[in-house]
């Protein structure tokens, strides 16, 4: 792994239980506390915002990855130094150049379509790059009973299955990704 950064995917929402967002700041913190960087999608709202609080508020670098085309919808992080891509798939492409491993905090279809993609390429060998799903209450244990589903249907390995972790605790999550 390349320990210089690590990329989290995270609702631009905070989503309706105040453990979301406080997972979210707490893992900020543990990302600058052990000397990485923080990639991620750039806003300064949502969770996505409030994990590069957590990181710039501890020290840390935060590097926020955003399209151009919703450049002026959002409100770019104040503290992050901000790239911007031309489409998403460029974007996922430069978020997963820049970092070493993923982490997953609760979100939307955004989130769930960043982190399966960066699963799917480790399966396919595009990276060696781990990914662990941060399961803050609950929020994908039903991903993970739906993966399981579909190693009993014969539609997934284990190997590939086994791909993608979930961990309920930041520091554990980070743990995992060594």
């Amino acid at each position: 792994m390349n320990p210089a950064r690590i990329c989290v995917f995270a609702g631009s929402g905070v989503g309706n239980d105040a453990r979301f967002a406080a997972a979210a700041h707490e893992l900020g913190r543990e990302i600058a506390s052990r000397d990485l960087g923080l990639v991620f999608g750039g806003e300064a709202s949502g969770l996505m915002g409030a994990v590069a609080d957590g990181c710039t508020e501890a020290g840390g670098e935060a590097i926020g990855v955003i399209p151009r085309f919703l450049a002026d919808v959002g409100t770019p992080h104040p503290a992050a130094e901000i790239r911007l891509a031309d489409t998403l798939a460029e974007r996922k492409q430069l978020m997963a150049d820049l970092a070493g491993g993923f982490v997953a905090l609760p979100g939307g279809l955004g989130t769930l379509d960043e982190l399966t993609e960066m699963v799917t390429w480790t399966q396919l060998g595009v990276h060696e790059k781990p990914v662990v799903a941060l399961d803050v209450a609950d929020c994908w244990a039903e991903l993970a009973a739906l993966l399981d589903a579909m190693v009993g249907n014969g539609f997934l390995r284990p190997e590939a299955r086994a791909l993608l972790r979930f961990e309920t605790s930041p520091a554990v999550a980070l743990d995992a990704l060594a």
